[in-house]
């Protein structure tokens, strides 16, 4: 899912420069890619994960037969791979399929507006853990734009194969998990300057969600520490240098994605009611994984991405981007009918509510999902489908912090 404006193989003084400064957080190189894929079709936890999802009744019998299968199909699927973008082509074709199988269809808006030529640090709204950026990734990719590189929280990075895939598809780690203020500060350092150098450097665009972790309450707002972090590597070498300058310089464009239907969103209510019960929420082992895999496989309804338009103005604080990013992210974002009947169904805020566009059909699809959601979980199911509208309007109240 890339085209052949960039390359991701070093093959400069520079790039050997950024390949040494950069190496524990970057994604992989093409050069690389031929020695991951070798290590990853031999992956024992890779190809169980994959038989007990593909092969499962082989798996419970006979598994190191349908590890050998499962191996010997990565190995045929990836034959030819040598290259980030032909990997990321791969992905394309699955991207097809699943939008055609778990969607009713996906579209976009203003991405006409963005040169193709030009690199841009995408801000988004983050609902899903994989599909956020790999939908930003499939609109470009159908208009000819290159594809991203994502920043990923190297919390979800739990298994190697895991890493392994992420770094595969051009993503790059964001250090959540440093321990102590001084390491936090050279971490965030780093990825500042590795963004910066990316979109300055490389000409190459990133995609990176405006806060950290999803909005599991449906409420969109930027973590103006976010942009701090952004703001990190223009002010070491000038230190001088204001906020605007470093934020123009780095071409920031919101960007809004919105699902008629979230494929997480029971978990998502499971998990704001304990937070609200109990005061704390316990994730079991691998939850994000299977989070992603969910998401993916999941009836999602339409799916809809907006791109705004890149962030020029003379800003003095980051609240101030911060506020500029909220403020198109939810221009843009795109309301679906369950957003109306959900809504609808609190009884918050009548005025607000417009059923005008809601079919017979809409409300058929909308309540058969609501039936399934256990009563003590209802408030907060149909609260991640109220708040885009409520936030839009000022009244959101923000409680899964």
């Amino acid at each position: 899912m890339t085209q052949n404006s960039h390359t991701d193989n070093p093959n400069s003084a520079e790039a050997a420069i950024d390949l040494d400064r950069f190496a524990d957080i970057r994604p992989y190189h093409d050069d690389e890619v031929k020695a991951v894929l070798a290590r990853l079709a031999h992956d024992s936890e890779l190809l169980d994960a994959i038989t007990r999802y593909r092969l499962p009744r082989l798996a419970r019998f006979a598994g190191p037969v349908a590890r050998a299968i499962v191996s010997f199909r990565l190995q045929r699927e990836m034959r030819g791979v040598s290259s980030i973008r032909d990997f990321q082509l791969r992905i394309a074709d699955y991207m097809a399929r699943m939008i055609s199988q778990t969607t009713r269809g996906f579209s976009v808006e203003g991405l006409d507006r963005l040169s193709k030529d030009q690199a841009y640090l995408f801000i988004g709204n983050h609902r899903d853990i994989a599909l956020d950026p790999a939908f930003v990734n499939y609109a470009l990719h159908v208009e000819g734009h290159d594809t991203v590189r994502i920043a990923i929280g190297d919390n979800l990075l739990q298994k190697p194969f895991v890493t392994d895939l992420m770094r595969l598809n051009k993503s790059f780690i964001v250090p959540r998990s440093a321990k102590g203020k001084r390491a936090m500060l050279a971490a965030y350092q780093s990825l500042s300057g590795y963004i910066r150098h990316s979109i300055t450097d490389d000409n190459h665009s990133v995609w990176l969600a405006q806060r950290e972790g999803r909005a599991k309450d449906g409420i969109d707002r930027t973590d103006s520490a976010i942009v701090k972090m952004l703001c990190m590597a223009r002010r070491q070498e000038e230190a001088d240098s204001d906020i605007g300058r470093a934020v123009r310089e780095l071409k920031i464009v919101p960007v809004s994605i919105s699902y008629e239907f979230d494929p997480c969103d029971l978990n998502k209510a499971r998990e704001l009611h304990a937070k609200e019960t109990d005061g704390r929420y316990q994730k079991v082992e691998f939850e994000d994984i299977f989070s992603i895999v969910a998401g993916i496989v999941g009836d999602k309804g339409r799916v809809k991405l907006a791109f705004g338009t890149p962030l020029d103005a003379d800003f003095e604080t980051p609240d101030a981007v911060a506020e500029e990013i909220d403020r198109q992210v939810l221009e843009h974002y795109p309301l679906f009918p369950s957003h109306q009947l959900a809504l609808a169904a609190t009884g918050l805020a009548p005025d607000l509510v417009d059923l005008s566009a809601v079919t017979p059909e809409d409300r058929e699809r909308f309540e058969s999902r609501l039936a399934k959601v256990p009563e003590a979980l209802r408030h907060w199911w149909l609260m991640q489908y109220a708040n885009p509208i409520l936030n839009r309007a000022g009244r959101a109240e923000r409680r899964d912090d």
